[in-house]
């Protein structure tokens, strides 16, 4: 069974620094993009940041240049390094992943919190 295993979140102040690592199962014959998404108390999950198996990236407007995405296709691992973090980015951050097995489907982590104190 595929499984999406996500840790790094928790509270930082206003300013602060996290990263975020997710880890796909073994035995996954092919992983398509990779992202983050987040989903605050009230509101939609909306996209955080996306990355293809070749590189490709996409952020939301809101974490341009604060937030990097990056990826180990070697260990089925996507990360994301969160700076200068704000109280608005508090949210529960959970990683997609596209996967193969016997067809393309997509997969989601358990989330994780991150809190950002003012």
């Amino acid at each position: 069974q595929v499984q999406l295993v996500e840790s790094g979140g928790g509270l930082v102040q206003f300013g602060g620094s996290l990263r975020l690592d997710c880890a796909a199962s073994t035995n996954i014959f092919a992983i398509k993009t990779m992202g983050w998404y987040r989903q605050a108390p009230g509101k939609q999950r909306e996209l955080v940041a996306t990355i293809t198996r070749d590189g490709s990236i996409n952020y939301a407007d809101s974490v341009k240049g604060r937030f990097t995405i990056s990826r180990d296709n070697t260990k089925n691992t996507v990360y994301l390094q969160m700076n200068s973090l704000k109280p608005e980015d508090t949210a529960v951050y959970y990683c997609h992943a596209e996967i193969y097995v016997s067809v393309w489907d997509d997969y989601w982590g358990q989330g994780t919190q991150v809190t950002v104190s003012s």
